[in-house]
């Protein structure tokens, strides 16, 4: 039959049945796919492999680095000296741990939200010596010593947040300043010696050497505020709010996200957390010291952050990092003490490891050195 000039869809047909290198055209491409599929289907990983990958994936690579160095530093000093991983040594770990990780916990939201606190240790001295004073003053009261020093804690907070909002100033000076500030104020109250005895008290006894289902209470504490922080972050408006913030303030402004009002907020929250530590320095000591035993704790606190993948810029972080850090700043500074390595090493480890953990974000960020050529 003929194809119709005027039906170019015949004309098509007839075209392509008369040509046969077009047939070969079309299997040959159908073969292609084929074979492509095939390998497709071949590269495509198990299910295991998937399920691993998965895990991987959400542990992270930031975090699977810190826990490949703590199994490390554990096995490196648990060689050198068998007394290091026994449940003596490890429970004096966890019980340093606490207070500088409830700092660090904080200070991860503080710079997720795109600030610092240098002031949480002075904060700490603080709430210290309220706790002490109150509860000695009060006939040895310890829940109004506790209640004070976590007013304190709060006013110290809001403070901060009120310098930096309405005076407009950075919140690395502002908390610099305060940092001085408040470490005179817990002098200035306490006389420049330690405050009360709490060591009879039962409610302080119980914080600094009890146990519920024999897990230490100063890990409870430490496991309820990493709880209730995580979930501030990742499951609540305000946690996303937070992230939003310190990502991209122009753009969460224009959303109309109240920034002022977010920093003013968390850096209460931080001044509450460091007073929730100064009480259990308090319990574990036995007195309130105005610098004693917080001096020191805004860096590692910083430094287990930064280590724990929190974007100094803001807008990223989490505290799962951030345990995970201070946990091995911990096993660090136990190791070298157990070995009688000169403690002033240890500031020197910790300023080494926030130097480097500084340099690797500002390499996988890409961003140029400073005064040098691109």
């Amino acid at each position: 039959m003929n194809a119709n000039p005027a039906n170019p869809a015949d004309t098509a047909d007839t075209a392509d049945t008369a040509n046969p290198a077009g047939t070969a055209d079309t299997a040959t491409a159908r073969a292609r796919t084929s074979d492509e599929r095939a390998e497709a289907t071949a590269a495509e990983p198990s299910g295991t492999s998937r399920g691993l990958g998965s895990l991987l994936a959400s542990v992270g690579g930031q975090n699977l680095s810190l826990i490949g160095a703590l199994v490390l530093v554990l096995a490196l000093f648990g060689w050198l000296n068998p007394a290091y991983l026994t449940w003596a040594n490890i429970k004096v770990i966890g019980d340093a741990v606490t207070i500088s990780g409830l700092l660090a916990l904080v200070q991860t939201v503080v710079i997720i939200c795109g600030a610092l606190d240098i002031s949480v240790g002075s904060q700490v001295g603080v709430a210290s010596v309220v706790s002490a004073m109150v509860f000695t003053s009060t006939g040895g009261n310890a829940l109004f010593g506790i209640a004070a020093a976590l007013a304190a804690g709060l006013f110290a907070g809001l403070l901060n947040g009120a310098v930096i909002v309405f005076g407009r100033v950075n919140p690395v000076i502002a908390t610099l300043a305060t940092l001085a500030a408040y470490k005179g104020v817990a002098q200035l109250l306490s006389k420049g010696a330690a405050q009360g005895y709490v060591s009879n008290d039962d409610v302080f006894v119980f914080l600094a050497n009890g146990a519920i289902a024999g897990i230490p209470v100063l890990l409870w504490v430490l496991a309820v505020v990493t709880l209730a922080i995580h979930l501030l972050l990742k499951s609540t408006d305000i946690g996303r709010n937070i992230y939003a913030i310190g990502g991209n303030d122009t753009a969460a402004r224009l959303a109309g996200i109240d920034i002022n009002k977010y920093l003013i907020a968390v850096y209460g929250l931080a001044g509450v957390v460091a007073a929730v530590a100064g009480v259990l320095l308090t319990a574990r000591t036995g007195f309130g010291h105005p610098v004693s035993g917080s001096e020191g704790l805004e860096l590692k606190a910083i430094t287990a952050a930064a280590l724990g993948g929190c974007l100094l810029a803001g807008g990223k972080g989490g505290v799962g990092g951030t345990l995970l850090a201070i946990t091995l700043l911990g096993a660090l500074d136990n190791g070298l003490t157990v070995q009688g390595v000169n403690p002033f090493w240890q500031n020197v480890a910790q300023g080494a490891l926030l130097v480097v953990a500084v340099v690797i974000q500002k390499r996988r960020a890409g961003e140029r050195a400073v005064g040098l050529p691109t």
